[in-house]
């Protein structure tokens, strides 16, 4: 495994530029200890079939004029800042509230009054719920960016968020499969991708020692140059 810092020119180096992403890691306490939710990607997605994932997808015009219930916390604003201006790293956390609403059911919001002005149309199942992103909700705690020569790439944000927090039963529109909560200990075991394994180590890390909530905490990146994996932190 290689290490050193990561630049911007190593994530943007050779094929295609990466698309915007954003994830949503939705955990809970189990009996066992803390669970999260994954779902299997169908056989006949092009990008990870029958690979188990968390709920996530690209960031969409629509995500940047979303009316959310309440705002990035600072700090969290402040690591984004990182990697994207402001207005992006604001479309990066609702794009990871959007798409989970989408892929599993559940909203991580807060309700809102009635008659807040146009939604855009793909908003709009969600604010039909009566709840608005609550983006003061998310931690940010890693970046990839999926190497070059796969059928999609993505530059992808990393959010963590407490299962408590969001509303809804599970169940989503088929783009993932097999719904539910794992332990820590059986999602590694599971079929998933590299960067999904790390990310679970972050989150076991995580939990047994909570990170400091300072804006100058470093975040964890991870790219791939020809056959390696650099890890790093911006």
């Amino acid at each position: 495994m290689m290490r050193r810092p990561v630049t911007e020119r190593d994530v943007k180096r050779r094929s295609i530029r990466p698309k915007d992403a954003a994830t949503l890691v939705l955990v809970k306490k189990g009996t066992g200890g803390p669970e999260v939710l994954m779902g299997r990607r169908p056989r006949r997605q092009v990008f990870m079939p029958d690979h188990y994932v968390f709920p996530g997808g690209g960031v969409e015009p629509c995500d940047r004029w979303v009316r959310p219930a309440t705002e990035l916390r600072p700090a969290v604003a402040a690591r984004l800042a990182r990697s994207a201006k402001p207005s992006r790293a604001r479309s990066l956390a609702a794009a990871a509230v959007r798409e989970t609403f989408e892929e599993t059911g559940l909203a991580l919001g807060l309700p809102v009054p009635a008659g807040r002005g146009q939604v855009r149309p793909e908003w709009q199942a969600f604010h039909a719920t009566g709840l608005a992103p609550a983006l003061d909700r998310l931690d940010y705690i890693y970046r990839a960016v999926t190497p070059p020569g796969l059928p999609r790439r993505f530059n992808a944000r990393f959010f963590l968020a407490d299962a408590g927090d969001a509303a809804g039963t599970l169940g989503g529109n088929g783009e993932l499969l097999d719904l539910g909560w794992v332990p820590l200990e059986e999602a590694i075991a599971l079929p998933i991708p590299y960067i999904t394994a790390v990310v679970l180590e972050e989150i076991e890390h995580a939990y047994a020692a909570p990170p400091d909530p300072d804006r100058d905490r470093p975040v964890p990146v991870c790219i791939r140059v020809g056959q390696d994996h650099v890890h790093g932190h911006e």
